[in-house]
């Protein structure tokens, strides 16, 4: 029997999100599902596309799709991440499971979820668990060094230009000196 090669690669550290237990736990998540869950799902994808230019983890988001009728599954890459919506009659835990078999112990795992059964099976497949509050808490870190970091540079580029400035304004003022005396 022949085995087939594993789309995951050992140099790479994974992070997979069960998408729907995230925007269950996250409050800013949470009221906007409860006004739309397509704008809550878009709202994670995008913060998880936001981190993954952070983090050295190549992120996979999984949502269920569990009770949707004649779900094929579907799966996209946006912006550097994976997006998985899973089969009809499969959850999130079940793909991520399956996956984490399928990588093995080789490589650098984590699943974000706080489904306390789930994280149990995930550290027994040789995975690190994280739970949805601390991945929140990675994230905004994340934001606000990316802000630290973009403030910096825009106060640098500020002074640098105000320096240039004022350089050639004494140069001005010293041509326009010569030129009057």
């Amino acid at each position: 029997m022949r085995r087939r090669k594993s789309r995951y690669r050992r140099d790479v550290n994974y992070l997979f999100v069960d998408g729907y237990n995230i925007i269950n736990s996250w409050q800013s998540l949470i009221e906007l599902k409860n006004v739309s869950l397509e704008d809550a799902r878009n709202e994670l994808i995008d913060t998880m596309i936001e981190f993954s230019h952070s983090t050295k983890e190549h992120i996979i988001l999984v949502f269920d799709a569990y009770l949707v009728k004649k779900s094929g599954g579907k799966t996209y890459k946006r912006d550097g991440i994976d997006v998985i919506f899973t089969k009809e009659f499969e959850t999130a835990d079940h793909y991520i499971e399956r996956q984490l078999d399928e990588i093995g112990k080789l490589t650098n795992v984590r699943v974000a979820t706080s489904d306390n059964v789930e994280q149990q099976i995930i550290l027994s497949r040789g995975g690190t668990r994280i739970s949805a509050r601390e991945l929140e808490a990675e994230v905004n870190n994340s934001k606000n060094k990316v802000n630290y970091v973009a403030k910096k540079l825009k106060e640098e580029r500020v002074t640098a230009l105000d320096e240039d400035i004022i350089h050639k304004l004494r140069k001005l003022k010293h041509d326009m000196t010569k030129k009057n005396s």
